[in-house]
């Protein structure tokens, strides 16, 4: 597989929407195939909360031989975004007023800065045309930005969010900031980087895993079982904690603080006018897929983004594993967007 990691600085500076100025900000960024000499066969791939740019580790069923995505054919590129700690300017950045990691000063960044923010990676590769833009849950969100807020788009395919952030969602997400700021090694977010608050972030996790699975699965996976070498867990509780420690060993816990509050200003019609105005304005063909039992972002959220979308149609995942079949249920997604591709686009009118 013809694959490319990048490492690099913004040759211009980035300006949150809050208006704080990141003179150099960095990016990490993959990218798969060749881009052709029209620079337009461009697919870009939005990843979620605690994603980064191997989008073909965590979302490797779209680089499978089964995958409508050709890698002969197109440019596949994934970004990694601002407030993450995978590559792109983030919490653990050295902030150049203090000469220490920003930790919990970090700006606030909105789903739209993410996505100006990659517009400005475009813009420096001299991306002219997107194909199409693809994403799930805050990829999703970003997608849908991407879809309003640029004009290089051709197609979206929004996966398991909505129109807005929910108030359910919100909860969800507070309630595991929480479990963040309670750890006593939080300390206001500016912990030492040789102890982070694990704890916090690993029962953020387990909320979380919750969340993104449904009591089917759970039932499925773990019954009533105990686990055999500690009798005095059951097994789903040492899945949980596993998930929470897995975590807290890869990822930041002011990364997740920041991009949890990101996802919270999900709102497509802030500041553009009523959600029936903006989305209505959207001239492109849009696959929206839904997960029949998603408890995080209910269908309900997607079949209205369908409706309120001219030319776009609703497809749905059949799946016990919940908020996160769109990570594992990949010949169902494969087949959704491969009738998507092929679709003429006149049909979508």
């Amino acid at each position: 597989m013809n694959s490319s990691i990048t490492q690099t600085k913004l040759s211009s500076p980035f300006i949150t929407e809050s208006g704080y100025r990141i003179e150099e900000p960095d990016v990490m960024f993959k990218t798969w195939g060749t881009l052709n000499t029209a620079r337009n066969n461009v697919i870009v791939i939005c990843h979620a909360l605690t994603g980064n740019a191997d989008a073909d580790d965590w979302f490797a069923g779209l680089f499978s031989d089964e995958s409508p995505i050709d890698l002969q054919e197109h440019f596949v590129i994934c970004i990694n975004i601002p407030g993450s700690c995978y590559g792109s300017t983030g919490p653990l950045s050295i902030d150049p007023e203090t000469g220490k990691p920003y930790k919990a000063s970090f700006p606030e960044i909105t789903v739209r800065d993410m996505v100006r923010f990659q517009q400005q990676v475009l813009d420096e590769l001299d991306i002219q045309g997107v194909e199409m833009v693809i994403g799930g849950s805050l990829g999703g969100m970003q997608a849908l930005e991407f879809a309003l807020m640029d004009t290089r788009i051709r197609s979206a395919v929004l996966i398991a969010m909505g129109k807005a952030h929910t108030p359910w969602a919100i909860g969800i997400s507070h309630a595991q900031r929480q479990a963040i700021v309670s750890d006593p090694d939080w300390n206001g977010g500016y912990y030492s980087l040789d102890s982070p608050p694990e704890r916090g972030l690993a029962v953020a996790r387990m909320m979380a895993m919750i969340t993104y699975r449904s009591p089917r699965d759970y039932e499925k996976k773990f019954l009533r079982r105990r686990q055999p070498e500690a009798e005095e867990l059951f097994q789903v509780e040492s899945y949980l904690n596993y998930q929470g420690k897995k975590l807290a060993n890869r990822f930041d816990a002011n990364s997740y603080v920041a991009l949890t509050r990101s996802m919270d200003t999900h709102d497509i019609s802030r500041g553009r006018g009523s959600f029936e105005e903006v989305l209505g304005r959207l001239e492109i063909p849009v696959l929206v897929i839904g997960i029949d039992s998603d408890n995080l972002y209910p269908t309900f959220e997607q079949k209205e983004l369908a409706e309120l979308i001219p030319q776009a149609r609703y497809a749905e995942i059949r799946s016990r594993h919940g908020h996160d079949a769109f990570l594992i249920e990949f010949d169902q997604l494969n087949t959704h967007l491969r009738s998507f591709i092929d679709k003429p686009k006149t049909e979508f009118a």
